[in-house]
């Protein structure tokens, strides 16, 4: 169905303020549910850490409920469209399953697997009341330094646009069905366009150089996130498009538009990229959705002049983290003064009217309650603990191995029982956390479940034993976007001496390193015997183990090559 006349009759009955609501989308600290019914607003979410107070997945549901009956009390009583980034699993959720992040599943190579995974976190998000995710990220990096490589599933566009285009497909069909299956949620493919080619040296002001200084680098404030994609309009349809024309082929109805740069103009502001090519030459028929505050960077000194660019330019909803007043007063007069046409108005709300039809939002706006148990549930962890087996990538193997259980063990590195450096950013909080931020399995975990033999010390003071094989496991610390970005790839000076604690210690050294991109290891690679990516596997370290056992193989390719130095 494509709800023509259902729309139409909303249309012809919506006020010029009900119509702007729609097009508003809000974060959920900054408005009230009774706000969200006197303005009509279309869609609020939840951010990186979003949770309520008390953060269980029935709370989320109730949460998110409330917001939903008070849209459904406003004049037309049209459902609110919840959205959140749910990118490895309904990572903001203690308790949810947590999925290897996409670098991991880059590494499988598998779109059945990922097209399994989504439909899994489609059903979690369901159950607390969610119809909509911001996922999947279908970015090609092109330079590992990027604090979003992780996000990828690769360096190559085929392979990310045929894992990006099975995620839509396992979000939006739910159990073989269309957007308006019980199962069914909203996908989003992100960043629009060429977020992934960005230039190291060019994060803006307001971009990465705010962020902390997360690796002590004193070049990272000049990095890659939100910056510059320096290229020719051949190489950006090349390289960064593919991924968007197999998501629009596969029924994606929601893209995010980037915070990057091209040709000297933000993103956001590129009418001919946002309109001419997305929505008319590939015929993309779902809305765009703006990234957090992303338009207010069009011209930081004038914000009227920054939202009549970005919805001219083909933004229909816009994510305004905070002062959504200020928004819909900016438009609201935009549009009486004539400098945004009341069609341009209608076709942004036609679009996101649409697609909430086809979600069948108006007869199912709760979500799933009977989905609740799934949260974090057996068969969704047994999914995750797949995912982790087909991540993993041998790098160096000097006949070590597959371990045997009758091996004695020396394990060293906090990573080896820290969920939070397994699991990596946007894990409970957006830039993640050490410890042990929600429930799950670490490596030291799986090895007591393992029953073998062995002796464990974060700091690697261990017994000597010359029939031992160590497990050092190295990681990368949390970070999401910018923050992340980092000039200088190599192991820090605490992970090197480690390895030298370590290696006369046993009779093989194998590496497991935890991280969201390849690292530069070359001082250290003559150390080990063994050297595994592990990437960020999320909950289940138990998949690890079964891997290191010999259960299970080894994937052969890595989804990003390895630094020239390694």
């Amino acid at each position: 169905m494509n709800y023509q006349a259902e729309v139409e009759q909303f249309i012809t009955l919506m006020s010029l303020a009900e119509k702007i609501g729609q097009m508003t989308q809000v974060e959920k600290n900054s408005i009230t549910p009774e706000d969200v019914k006197n303005y009509a607003i279309g869609s609020v979410l939840s951010g990186g850490g979003g949770a309520p107070k008390t953060n269980t997945p029935l709370a989320w549901r109730e949460m998110v409920n409330e917001f939903q009956q008070a849209a459904l009390k406003s004049r037309l009583k049209i459902p609110l469209l919840y959205g959140v980034d749910a990118v490895h699993g309904h990572n903001n959720v203690i308790g949810a399953t947590i999925f290897p992040h996409n670098i991991g599943l880059g590494a499988t190579r598998d779109p059945k697997l990922v097209e399994q995974i989504a439909r899994a976190t489609a059903r979690e998000i369901l159950a607390t009341g969610i119809h909509w995710n911001f996922a999947p990220c279908v970015a090609v990096p092109q330079d590992i330094r990027w604090g979003r490589t992780y996000e990828g599933y690769g360096a190559d566009s085929g392979l990310v646009a045929e894992l990006g285009a099975a995620f839509v497909r396992g979000t939006q069909q739910g159990e073989g069905g269309g957007l308006s299956h019980p199962q069914a949620a909203l996908a989003t493919v992100k960043h629009y366009l060429g977020d992934g080619g960005a230039g190291w040296g060019t994060a803006p002001r307001f971009g990465a150089n705010w962020a902390p200084d997360l690796f002590g680098d004193p070049q990272r404030p000049h990095g890659i996130d939100q910056g510059i994609t320096d290229c020719d309009e051949e190489t950006l349809r090349a390289v960064h498009l593919p991924p968007y024309i197999a998501a629009i082929q596969a029924g994606v109805r929601a893209i995010m538009v980037s915070y990057s740069t091209w040709g000297g103009k933000k993103m956001h502001a590129q009418q001919y990229l946002l309109t001419e090519i997305l929505k008319k030459e590939l015929g993309f028929a779902g809305f765009l959705v703006s990234d957090w505050a992303a338009i207010d960077q069009i011209n930081p000194q004038n914000y009227s002049e920054s939202v009549i660019t970005a919805i001219n330019a083909g933004v229909d909803m816009v994510m305004v983290p905070w002062d959504f007043r200020r928004f819909i007063t900016t438009l609201t007069d935009a549009v009486i003064n004539g400098a945004v046409s009341q069609t341009r108005i209608d076709d942004a709300v036609r679009r996101i009217l649409r697609v909430k039809l086809e979600l069948d939002l108006f007869s199912r706006p709760m979500g799933e309650e009977a989905f609740l148990d799934s949260v974090g549930g057996a068969t969704h962890r047994a999914l995750a603990r797949d995912a982790v087996r087909r991540s993993m990538v041998l790098i160096k193997n000097d006949g070590v191995l597959p371990i045997t259980r009758e091996t004695p063990l020396l394990v060293a590195g906090v990573a080896a029982d820290d969920l939070g450096l397994q699991c990596g950013g946007w894990t409970i909080d957006w830039q993640g956390r050490r410890g042990c931020p929600t429930l799950g399995t670490t490596l030291v975990d799986a090895l007591h479940q393992s029953r073998c033999n062995f002796h464990f010390h974060p700091q690697g003071d261990l017994p000597t034993d010359p029939n031992a094989t160590a497990l050092v496991v190295l990681a990368e610390p949390p970070y999401a976007e910018g923050i992340g970005d980092r000039a200088d790839l190599r192991l820090p000076p605490a992970d090197r001496e480690l390895l030298e604690r370590v290696r006369p210690r046993c009779r093989k050294l194998v590496v497991i390193l935890y991280s969201g991109r390849p690292l530069s290891l070359g001082g250290q690679l003559p150390l080990m015997d063994a050297l595994v990516a592990a990437w960020l596997p999320g909950t289940e370290g138990v998949g690890v183990t079964d891997v290191l056992f010999g259960d299970y193989p080894f994937s052969e390719v890595s989804p990003f090559p390895w630094p020239d130095q390694f």
